[in-house]
């Protein structure tokens, strides 16, 4: 049999196996490599963009922040203009009711009394329990069924409730004058009832 030297062979073909794969696994890096930086350059690219959005975003917030602020102070403005606007309705409204009321207080006022102080106070007087737009009216009178008088006729007025007679007291007891004050809520009657 021949003697055949296989070992130089296989050192070449080793050889030539360690240098293909050295040359795939720097292929590999390579390819690696380049992926890396592509998706490297892929993410960048995407963030800059996502940030050029959330600038745009934040800009266009800001924008929005500032016209709600406009808004508020709109209706700010607007609450406070209505309230004047409310106010001087109010204050419209009642200027012909106080006339009727003082109108009305000579209406049901009877002959033998006399007026020297109205006085009134739209949130009550505190010596007393009523609360409301209020009348203190102090007078002199002869005799005590007048005073009783009035204020039957203040109580069946419809622009005055029910009267409260704080006090009645001799001026002077050898002429039979007598003074006199009570308090009396100021009402708001309807359109229909004045008639």
């Amino acid at each position: 049999m021949a003697k055949i030297n296989l070992r130089p062979w296989r050192e070449e073909r080793s050889a030539a196996r360690q240098k293909q794969f050295i040359t795939n696994v720097l292929a590999a890096c390579l390819v690696g490599a380049a992926v890396v930086f592509v998706a490297g350059t892929y993410y960048d690219i995407q963030m800059d963009r996502q940030g050029q959005r959330n600038t745009y975003l934040q800009g266009k917030i800001t924008d929005l922040d500032a016209k709600l602020k406009e808004i508020e102070e709109l209706k700010a403005q607007r609450e406070r203009l209505l309230a004047r606007l409310n106010a001087i309705q109010e204050l419209q409204g009642n200027r012909p009711i106080i006339v009727r009321n003082f109108d009305e207080l000579v209406r049901v006022l009877p002959d033998s009394i006399n007026y020297t102080a109205v006085e009134r106070k739209e949130s009550g007087f505190k010596e007393t329990g009523l609360k409301g737009d209020t009348l203190r009216i102090e007078g002199i009178v002869a005799q005590n069924k007048d005073v009783s008088e009035l204020m039957r006729n203040m109580d069946n007025s419809i622009w005055f409730g029910e009267p409260d007679l704080a006090k009645v007291g001799d001026i002077n007891s050898q002429a039979g004058v007598r003074s006199f004050d009570l308090r009396v809520l100021l009402a708001k009657p309807k359109a229909e009832e004045t008639q």
